[in-house]
Order: C-alpha cells, then structure tokens, then sequence
C-alpha cells in the first residue's frame, strides 16, 4: 500500500471492509455521496464476513424495522450480478423453521402471522411436509415448520465483493491494507481519521469494524459493548445423491441449522452456554483466522444437532469450524450516531445475522447520514441505549454466555436476561427483596417485575406465552392501584437538572408542548426533530426561572442527554444552559391510587388537598426527616404522586411510607402492573408503542403541543403542515379483546373486516377492563375516526387464531381524567 496515494479528505470515511462496511459505503454512493473513502486494515472479508454461513433469511423477527430490512438485503443479493457482473451466490432453495414443542409452535405462528403482515410469504407446513422437502431429516418428534420459498444460502465473500465493486463503479474508494489507527476530532465533533499513511479530513466517521468496533471505538471515547464468542460449525463429508437444491432448515431445539455445501452438509451451532473469547481485546493482526475448536465443552451441542439428520451421523466430518463472532449485551445491533461524539455513526454488534440484514443495514445507514434522521423505527437498536460499565470486561464476560445462546432460545415476551445482573441497584433495593420482590434486568437496574405474597417464593415456575405462576399476584397488585394504594419503586427513571439563565427558553425550544409558564408546575411534552416526528416522550417541571427537572424512561437515558446537549450546543454559541445526570442521586417513589392523598397525608404536614396542591403540581414537601420534590402526576390513570427523593434520604421515606401504609392497606406493586394500569389508559411508552417514525399527531398526542407559545419549537412548520393535510389516515388506537383468555404482546395483527390495517405495538392484560388491551397504529388509507372505528369489524389475529375486538380513540378506562384530578 505504501507507494499508494491516500486521499487528503473525503465526506465519509468507512471504516471496516465486510459486509457492512461495504454496504454502507455502496448505498451512500448509489445515494448520491460519491465522495466516499473505504479503509480495510487487510483485506475485505477478512475479519468475521468471510466464516459467516451466508443463510438469507426473511422469517422470524417480530420488528418491522429487522423485517424491512431482511426483505431489502435478499432483494439486493438477487439484483446484484445485474448490476455488477459479479455474483453473489444466491441460490433461492428455501428456507423452514422447524418446532418441535408447543412453545415454539405458539412463538412461529405469531411470528408467521406478523412476518406476512410485513410481505413476507411463509406457510406453516406438516412434518410430513418438512420431510418432503428435506428428506434427511428426523420428523416424527417435530409439531411443525414454517417455509419461506423464496429464502435461502448465499456466498457472503461474493456479495462483499458485489457491494465493493457497485460502490466503486458508483465512485466510492476502497483501500485495502489501510487501518485506521484514530479519530480527529474538534469540538465534539469528527474531523478526521488517522491510518499510518497519512490523515485523511472528512466530515463523517462509519465504524463497521466488526468485532474491533469496540476497541477502535474506545480510541475516540465512543462506547461500543461488544464482544467475541466462540461461533461453530462443522462440514461433513459428502453425502451420496445430495442435491444441491435442498432448503436451509433451521432447528433451535435442537441448537442446528443446515445447509448444503459442496456435496455435504453444514451444521451450524447455536449453543445455550457459548464461551465469550479475547475480552482483552482482539488482536489487530488475526485475519481469516481460526480458534482451536473445544471439542469437550461442543460435545453433546454437535451431538443433538446432528441427530436431527441422522446420516450426518454416520459420514465423517471433514471440517469442525470455531471463528470469533461479536455479540452485544441485549442481542440487538449497535447502530447509528454515537453519543459522546457527532457525526461519529456506528453499525455493528449485527449478532450473527450480518449477512442477512446487512444490504437492509447500509440502506439505513447510508439514509440516516445524508438526511440527518432515519426513516425506520431505531429505538430497539439505537447506540445511545448503551451504557459504558457494559463495556467492562467482567461484565463483557458474564453477559456474553448467554447472549449468543438467546439468538435460538424461545423468545418469551417476559423473559429477562439472567447473566451479569445486580450492576445497578435502587437505594430501597434491600427493602423491596425483603418484600419478595421478583426483579428484572431494566436497562441494567433491578427493577420489581411482581411481589409474591408472604409465604410464596419470587421465582418463576415455567416460562409460557399464557398466564404463569405470578398472574394472580399482578391482579392483586392491578386493583390495589385501582382501589386503593400502591407503592412502586421507579428510581431507574432518567432524571436530569437543566439549569442557567437561558434553561427555560432552550427547553422551551426543544419541546413541543410550553414547558416555561409558572414555577412549581409539571408539564408533559414530545421533543421532535425537524420531520416533526418524536425523539423523546417526558416531563419537564419547571423548579423555577433557572432551574428545571426533566425525566424520561430509562430506554431513553443517553438519547434525551445527548439530543438537550446538542441542541444546547447549536442553540448559540453563548447559551448559558447546563445538563446534570441526576438518575443517580434520587430515589423515585411513586404512591398511586385512590388512597394516596391519604396515605402521603399521613407522612408529610404540607397540605395535599385538591384545591391546594392540584394535578400537575410539584413542590418541595417534607416527610419526617427528609426533603422530598412531590409531583402530582400518574402513569397509571389514577390519583398519584411522583416523589424525588435524595438517595441517602431514601429508605427513610420508604420506611416511614409503609409504616403509614400499614393504616390504609398499602400494597407494594412491580412493573407488570404499570404495564397492565398505563395500557388500560393508553399511555404511550417511546420506544414501545411510539417511536422515531411516528407523526406526534399520529401518535395521538396532539394534546400535549402548544402551536401558539412564542418562539415555536423544533419541528413546529412539520405539525403544521401535517395537520394542513386534513384529517389523519393513519393513527395509533387502543384495541381490547372481548375474548378474556388470550393474552396480547406485541406484533399481533389487527384487522378491520378482515383486512390488515395494522399490529398491536405493545400491549398487557386489563385486569379492570376484563381482556388483553394494546396500541396499534392503523394505516387505513382513509380518515382514522371514531366513526371508521365503530364502522369496522375489528378481530386480532394471535398464532393464526381471529380474535373479535373494539377499537377507540379514547382510552377505554377513565376517558374524562376524573379519577385522575379527583
């Protein structure tokens, strides 16, 4: 490389020559920026790309955004060779997923239902089916399986070269045996990139470095939690009147996938326990390369793999196979502008379904850089999710062994991950476990799911997709919020302090609803980008003139920080507006319910009635010893105080709440139960139910923005125009079953006289309401009324079964706010 010339500045500069890496330099061409520098420390493919088994699979996400992207990748690899000469192996055998117990049968068949909802064209098939199809295979102990015709295998050498060249013949420089060694930066944001043969100055940064993403990443500050594990699998020797036709068949009960490969077959392993390799960091120099395959521990895994075809047991093994794959602390991608630094944009941590979502990936990359905002729903896998201690090694190496293992898990929809837990603790931590309070991974705190009651263990009998063990104990805690008083621990809630001279007026720019009127008052509002679309969903309380407290979910943590900071930054260069991460030091106790004015009346001397402390009020109040903010507010539809309490003052209000609690039957209650009362009052949740793609009109919060304040709002001109546009045609609506035995998660269709017009986002059991109740944004392709709702059949498709439903625009507990102001 050292007698070529390396380009003194380019627009972009990716940095990672694999599949990803290609792929966005190539969309950003096609797109229009030609000006596009490639750096491969090596050679193209050498890092995991090349190992990868090049299965092109359009099945099995329940995400919209993961199955758009999966279609777009197999369409991509189809017209390729058109385009470039260059082909990419693509052979369309087919693909089936196979079930081989009742869980995973319920799991594919919603799926299945979701996945054609998206144009995806799969079948559930017999096993008598799948043998037709794959001859090789055991059938008799599996229940069924699920065929994608047009799925199947492709080389991902092949289509990483396909991709370079179509970026190259679209101008784009790819240099091979370049590394990046650093990042040039001024003033938070990127400047340049460092590789030994000189800088070269652009404007915006891609890290799709793979499994060194995390390690280049640290060199500029950017917090990238992923890690290498050990990935197998093993070719057998050729089997005799093999065709090389046979489908991909995918068997995760099994821990398998196969394929044909040249005369024999692949058999892929997805181990439940995997082992995490190299947590000091991967060697810049390994390249194609191996590990020494662990025969001893892959024993039994290999084992049960192939006994699902039973002649792979009686061929030989040609090759057993173990190369790095990086994996990430939630199974999602890492992907898109990092926090700590701007214009410094990431893609990876793809938890081996690189190659299938990869062509997808770069389309939304390449979008996402040009236009400034994506135009699919990110939150599930936006980089700003992340915290830096995941980055640790201790808790890269414990979440790791479980992380590869989820990808062929039955995806419960409450399952929570087990491995590298007790990272993040609430001050009434001790108090609540004493309360036996069964916990869940909450972006990495223990947060109270449910409580058993006395004499019952906090543990879960039997995961399911029906009611389990603790189903009665969440109704408890449900109707004691509806009637009388529960306490419930919410200390992972995102606090900040945004303070200074122009604070108000900053805030007051970036949210739509006016958050800058009287002091001592809470205002619900959306902060949107220029499309008018949201970014956050929160509270801003005006403490006073300098001095304000802005709370969001914990999902979206780093996401509100960065986006107030950056809009601090760019507000003007003299703003006096300063952002403190106040999670930390303030326990959040929130007490709700019909009995709550009587229950805080009892702890504190400040008076709580209706005329003197009104809904959406905050103020400092005292109880016993400490000083706490209280906020009359609720998420779950009832009367209800929010308390902010400094952390070393914490269990001492705890303490003194339930000795109060004692005369009013207090009832402690967990996150379940705020799931089932907020969705029962259609409330929304960003990142759930709402998201980055979402109108604030479509999201139904219309409410909550203020069109007239003085100075207007980001993204003020796009709700105007939007609204210019008339009534709205696409609209998010509360949906309850009639029938009370099924239950709702997320991605179940919604159908209006037997067409499509949506799924449910998210959704819970409505204890109160007698049925499972979600949100579901309808796409109707006529004005979204009342009158279209009550016009409509409405029915619920859950695991190929139609369930009768009744859709509102209103929510269907409590519309009028009466308990809620009572």
């Amino acid at each position: 490389m050292s007698n070529r010339v390396l380009p003194e500045r380019a627009r972009v500069v990716v940095v990672g020559g694999g599949i990803i890496g290609c792929s966005v330099a190539y969309h950003l061409a096609h797109m229009g920026w030609k000006d596009v520098v490639l750096l491969e420390r090596d050679r193209l493919t050498s890092g995991t790309t090349w190992h990868a088994a090049g299965l092109i699979v359009t099945f099995g996400s329940l995400s919209e955004t993961s199955t758009s992207m999966r279609k777009y990748t197999r369409d991509l690899y189809t017209r390729l060779e058109a385009e470039t000469g260059l082909s990419t192996g693509f052979k369309p055998v087919g693909f089936i997923e196979v079930a081989g117990d009742a869980d995973r049968l319920e799991e594919y068949r919603r799926v299945s239902a979701f996945n054609r909802y998206c144009g995806v064209d799969v079948h559930e098939i017999s096993p008598s089916q799948v043998r037709e199809l794959f001859p090789l295979a055991k059938t008799d102990d599996i229940l069924a399986g699920f065929y994608v015709k047009e799925d199947g295998q492709a080389n991902p050498v092949d289509i990483t070269m396909a991709l370079a060249k179509g970026a190259r013949m679209q101008g784009a420089t790819i240099l091979e045996g370049v590394p990046a060694t650093g990042i040039l930066k001024k003033r938070g944001a990127v400047t340049g990139v460092r590789t030994p043969l000189g800088d070269i100055e652009c404007e915006y940064v891609v890290n799709c470095a793979g499994m060194w993403a995390r390690q280049f990443g640290a060199k500029a500050g950017v917090n990238i939690p992923l890690q290498s594990a050990e990935h197998y699998y093993l070719i057998t020797d050729k089997i005799p009147d093999l065709p090389s036709s046979l489908p991909v068949l995918e068997d995760p009960g099994s821990y398998g996938y196969f394929r044909e490969e040249v005369g024999g077959l692949m058999i892929g392993l997805f181990e439940p326990k995997c082992a995490p390799w190299k947590i000091e960091g991967v060697p810049d120099d390994f390249s194609f390369g191996e590990i020494t395959p662990d025969w001893d521990r892959m024993g039994e895994y290999v084992e049960k793999a192939m006994r699902r075809i039973p002649v792979s047991l009686e061929v030989g093994v040609r090759k057993f196979f173990c190369g790095p794959e990086s994996f990430t602390p939630d199974l999602a991608p890492i992907v898109g502008e990092s926090p700590e630094l701007k214009n410094y944009f990431v893609a990876a941590g793809l938890n081996s379904i690189g190659i299938l979502t990869g062509g997808g990936l770069g389309r939304v990359m390449a979008h996402w850089i040009i236009n400034g905002r994506p135009d699919v729903d990110i939150t599930g896998m936006n980089i700003d999710r992340l915290h830096t201690y995941q980055a640790n090694p201790e808790y890269r190496r414990t979440r790791t062994v479980e992380s590869l293992g989820m990808v062929y898990q039955c995806h419960y929809p409450t399952r929570s991950m087990q491995t590298a837990r007790g990272a993040k603790k609430s001050a009434i931590h001790d108090r609540l476990a004493a309360e036996r309070a069964y916990f869940k991974d909450v972006s990495g705190w223990e947060g109270p799911d449910w409580y058993a009651p006395e004499g019952h263990e906090p543990k879960v009998d039997k995961l399911s997709w029906g009611r389990q063990n603790w189903f009665p104990y969440w109704e408890a805690e449900h109707r004691a919020a509806r009637e009388g008083v529960i306490l419930m621990d919410m200390s992972f809630m995102a606090k900040f302090l945004v303070q200074g001279r122009d604070a108000g007026k900053i805030l007051n720019y970036v949210s739509a609803n006016n958050v800058d009127q009287e002091a001592g008052v809470i205002t619900y509002t959306q902060w949107l980008n220029e499309g008018g679309t949201l970014e956050a969903d929160l509270t801003v309380t005006k403490l006073s003139d300098e001095k304000y407290w802005v709370v969001a979910s914990d999902t979206a943590h780093r996401h509100v920080e960065t986006w107030l900071k950056r809009h601090i930054d760019s507000h003007s260069p003299d703003a006096h507006a300063f952002v403190t991460d106040v999670t930390s030091g303030y326990a959040q106790i929130n007490v709700q319910g019909p009995r709550s004015r009587e229950l805080m009346q009892r702890v504190t001397t400040e008076d709580l009635s209706n005329e003197a402390f009104p809904f959406r009020a905050a103020r400092e109040i005292d109880i016993g010893f400490a000083r706490a903010l209280c906020v009359r507010i609720t998420y779950l539809g009832e009367l209800g105080y929010e308390l902010y309490v400094p952390t070393e003052q914490a269990t001492h209000v705890y303490d003194r709440l339930v000795e109060a609690g004692k005369h009013v039957g207090l009832r402690h209650a967990g996150l379940k139960a705020l799931a089932s009362l907020r969705m029962e009052k259609g409330y929304r949740d960003y990142g759930h139910d709402i998201d980055n793609t979402d109108s604030v009109l479509e999201a139904g919060l219309g409410f909550a923005v203020d069109l007239k304040k003085p100075g207007g709002f980001i993204g003020k001109e796009a709700v105007m125009a939007k609204k210019a546009e008339g009534p709205l045609k696409r609209r998010i609506v509360q949906v309850l079953l009639k029938d009370p035995e099924p239950m709702m998660f997320h991605a179940e269709v919604v159908r209006r006289n037997g067409t499509a017009v949506g799924y449910i986002r998210a959704a819970s059991y409505g204890f109160t309401l007698g049925g499972a109740v979600g949100l579901a944004m309808i796409e109707a392709g006529e004005p979204v009324t009342q009158a279209y709702l009550d016009a409509g059949t409405w029915e619920v498709e859950i695991a190929g079964k139609l369930y009768p439903a009744v859709a509102s625009m209103k929510p269907f507990y409590d519309p009028d706010m009466k308990r809620v102001k009572a």
